[in-house]
């Protein structure tokens, strides 16, 4: 059974990763709809978040549906992320998260993210700061080290438990590796394997189907799992996984009637929480990712990418689901790309 402070979040959970530009409300109300047990905010900038700058700000959205639900925070100044912790603390999350592994230029070269693997007392301090702003539960998401000869996240899950944090999330690849090669997770066991370590360990990168969730669940002994990328367009992941858990078996793959009603819902909620216009612009990069796969579809991802008229978007995939009706589209011929954070 997986606890972080009082959140009970079952024997096995499945956690939605914290990814730039990718979950916002809109996202994580399908991927909720669809088995995640834990989600978080898209990451948010401290320096940011003081300045009272807007995108941070609207980033704090959360709504009653979403619990338990994480607000990820990012930051290179200790007394900064401290106080960025009391104004995320307002917006009444249900715990803290601080990244401590993105990898991206424009985060790690200004001492944010996977920078502070690289400083492991600044973290520790950094870590603490935020404890003794919130009286939430804080919890961290890194990865293996800066580089391979740098692989410190033993080092880190102890220094960082000690310092009050109730769950650390490790992603398989070190800063150096990026999302390339092959996630990592020989690490993260050892982290299990060590009887000081009494914090739920979850375990993140490359799960992508409901076998290789079960492989490295049976492997590597972790808490739960968190899936980022292989989730974009595919939210039905985490009840494959959950059924494929629990019987031995495979869902179906989700019809295209489900697609279209899953970026339905996706659009109205982005124009719901935005307004019409920033709404449609934001939904347009998500269309490839539920249809991807779906020979001759290009006509109709120009029209649903060029239309800034929701009536008329809701028509085009009314067509599609018309179109494509009794096609099936497996899960291994969805591929995506992404360059934020996992």
């Amino acid at each position: 059974m997986a606890k972080i402070g009082n959140i009970d979040l079952g024997e096995f959970p499945l956690l939605l990763a914290p990814m730039e530009d990718v979950s916002d409300p809109p996202f994580r109300l399908v991927c909720k709809e669809n088995g995640a047990d834990m989600m978080y905010t898209e990451f948010i900038s401290s320096e940011g978040l003081i300045r009272n700058a807007a995108k941070s700000v609207q980033k704090l959205d959360i709504f009653e549906y979403e619990r338990p639900i994480g607000i990820q925070l990012f930051g290179s100044d200790v007394e900064t992320m401290g106080e960025c912790s009391r104004i995320a603390t307002e917006a009444r999350p249900d715990l803290i998260d601080i990244n401590y592994g993105c990898p991206v230029k424009n985060v790690a070269c200004r001492g944010a993210g996977a920078a502070l693997l690289q400083d492991i007392p600044k973290m520790a301090e950094m870590t603490a700061s935020v404890v003794k702003n919130t009286h939430l539960p804080v919890t961290v998401k890194t990865r293996l080290g800066w580089n391979d000869e740098t692989k410190n996240i033993e080092e880190v899950a102890e220094r960082l438990q000690d310092v009050g944090i109730q769950a650390l999330t490790v992603h398989g690849r070190t800063r150096a590796q990026m999302y390339k090669g092959e996630a990592d997770w020989t690490l993260i066991a050892k982290i299990k394997e060590n009887p000081r370590i009494k914090i739920p360990i979850f375990g993140n990168g490359d799960i992508d189907s409901p076998e290789k969730a079960l492989d490295y669940r049976n492997r590597f002994g972790v808490d739960g799992i968190m899936i980022g990328r292989a989730a974009i367009g595919y939210p039905w992941i985490f009840n494959e996984i959950k059924h494929y858990f629990a019987t031995g078996e495979k869902l179906a793959p989700p019809s295209i009637a489900q697609r279209v009603d899953a970026a339905r819902k996706h659009l109205e909620f982005s124009i719901k929480w935005k307004n019409d216009r920033q709404g449609i612009l934001e939904m347009r990069r998500h269309y490839s990712n539920y249809f991807k796969g779906l020979p001759n579809f290009k006509e109709y991802r120009m029209r649903l990418v060029l239309s800034l008229d929701f009536q008329e978007i809701l028509s085009i995939l009314d067509e599609v689901s018309v179109a494509y009706e009794g096609f099936i589209l497996e899960k291994q011929q969805i591929k995506v790309e992404y360059a934020g954070v996992d």
